[in-house]
């Protein structure tokens, strides 16, 4: 199962284990089973802490690991690999002694959590999303003995996944009832839980002293943008609903300068791991929701805190683009998605679509026919704007088929899913239908500037915060880097170019501005 260096790896981490820990494998005579088998025996190889015995359990294949002579409160039904591996490995020396890295406020309120919480997260071993949302429910069930969670890998067992509609991951259950979709952080999950922690975080805030530069979002634009100015030596704090951006939504990554192949959780791990070396102060589950230039920069928080700062680096980034018809917003989850790498598997042997003819567009095409059935691109334009490389393969490819001047009017459903498309041909002008299981919208990105329109700040029609070469706004003191600027490219590697910038801009402003 293992190869020789992911075992050497493995044997390297087990190393921490402090105290006994046992693993329950529940099995059958399947070749799933089997492989399961095969890595536990693997695993409980590679150390004397670790033991392992037959259980039995709600899902087949599955294993519970916990001390040895507790009951096991985390468990993994289906096979820990892939993106799930690390989760794995977490559980394995959490169950073992080893603590965690966490915020020690956090783990606390964690601890005190009050209730049953049974929790249940559906992935896919390809959902690079799913670890986040893994790890920190198992770190969860670790610490409180009233938590328990599993994780259930959505491919091994299809009738329950079909049986409750899942159609996206990861798709969080607590005590049977649907509790969150998409990517969560530990911070995120226990504050929907602990209800009184919002107003808390929102008193702490209020406290805080004003920053020399503050940073509003923590992508590759922010953490750069953080990096250099805490290395001017001044007062410097970075705020973000979440680190790493979009670039947390990102699979592989080929054209980072003097790195092969990285991908996206990987580097944003990097980028906040940099950026707390330099006692940056990180606040994160925040949204920005105005920025007032007054004595200094005010910045208006959604939970009701305000903080303040000399200077401003604005570099919020951008998201996907929606399609904007009918029934998207009805079948988002449902059959509606924006990330082929994640939610693909559920669409195994059947019919999809992808909507845009760009990069994104066909790549993904390429991604999802290696497992669907067939896959329909569809471009507005009368021709593609993806490389010629990543169309000739499309080509290539027996089950892809790619429609031009295609301009997609509503998402079809039978009020549970998906069950098809419909589209005007902007040639003929003759409207059509598709039947599909599932839509994957890749039609660009919209900058995350919508906060920012009650302000006098200068964007564009596209709201795109409009920068100079230093990455200066029309505000005084206000800096921007990113995508959610007037930048050409939307490149990582020109996002962090361009956050050291405005750090550099920000710097400058402060030194001119405490001389006059």
């Amino acid at each position: 199962m293992l190869d020789a260096n992911l075992k050497k790896q493995l044997d390297t981490y087990l190393q921490n284990i402090v105290k006994p820990i046992e693993i329950r494998v529940s099995t059958d005579s399947s070749a799933k089973s089997k492989e399961l088998e095969s890595l536990v025996d693997e695993v409980s190889s590679l150390s004397n802490k670790i033991t392992a015995q037959q259980g039995l359990a709600k899902r087949t294949p599955s294993m519970a690991i916990a001390p040895a002579g507790a009951e096991p409160r985390v468990s993994f039904a289906g096979i820990p690999l892939g993106h799930e591996f690390t989760s794995l490995v977490l559980a394995l020396l959490q169950a073992g002694g080893h603590p965690s890295k966490a915020d020690p406020q956090l783990l606390e309120q964690v601890r005190n959590l009050k209730g049953e919480f049974h929790f249940e997260t559906y992935i896919s071993l390809s959902c690079q999303n799913c670890p986040d949302v893994v790890q920190a429910l198992n770190l969860m069930a670790t610490l409180n003995p009233n938590i328990s969670h599993e994780m259930i890998d959505g491919s091994l067992f299809q009738e329950e996944v079909e049986r409750r509609n899942v159609m996206a991951v990861p798709a969080v259950y607590l005590n049977g009832e649907h509790f969150g979709q998409g990517r969560m952080t530990l911070e995120e999950i226990v504050g929907k839980l602990d209800t009184g922690a919002a107003e808390r975080k929102a008193e702490e805030l209020k406290e805080k002293a004003p920053y020399d530069v503050l940073v509003i979002g923590g992508g590759p634009a922010g953490a750069a943008a953080a990096i250099y100015a805490a290395r001017k030596g001044i007062r410097t704090g970075l705020i973000a609903e979440r680190f790493g951006g979009q670039v947390m939504d990102t699979v592989g990554i080929e054209n980072f300068i003097s790195v092969p192949y990285t991908e996206g959780p990987k580097l944003a791990a990097s980028l906040e791991q940099h950026v707390k070396e330099y006692g940056v102060d990180i606040i994160t589950e925040q949204r920005a929701v105005n920025v007032q230039r007054n004595e200094m920069v005010d910045i208006q928080l959604q939970s009701g805190a305000t903080l303040s700062s000399r200077s401003v680096v604005l570099a919020t980034g951008a998201r996907w683009r929606e399609l904007g018809v009918p029934g998207e917003a009805e079948y988002r989850t449902k059959g509606v998605a924006y990330c082929p790498h994640c939610d693909g598997p559920f669409f195994k042997g059947k019919r999809v679509a992808v909507i845009g003819g760009g990069n994104s567009g066909i790549e993904a095409a390429i991604d999802l026919a290696g497992i669907v059935e067939h896959v329909t691109v569809l471009e507005f334009a009368d021709t593609l704007r993806a490389d010629d490389v990543l169309v000739r393969k499309a080509k290539l490819m027996g089950n892809i088929d790619i429609i031009v001047n295609a301009q997609t009017t509503e998402v079809l459903g039978d009020g549970n899913k998906v069950n098809g498309l419909a589209y005007t041909d902007r040639e003929t002008g003759e409207d059509k239908k598709l039947d599909l299981a599932g839509i994957f919208v890749q039609i660009g990105l919209v900058p995350n500037t919508e906060f920012l329109k009650e302000t006098h700040l200068e964007m564009n029609r596209m709201g795109e915060i409009v920068i100079d070469a230093r990455g200066a706004t029309s505000l005084p003191g206000v800096y921007a880097a990113g995508d959610a600027t007037t930048v050409p490219y939307k490149q990582i590697v020109i996002s962090m170019g361009a956050g050291a910038t405005a750090a550099l801009g920000a710097f400058d402003y402060l030194i001119r501005s405490s001389v006059e």
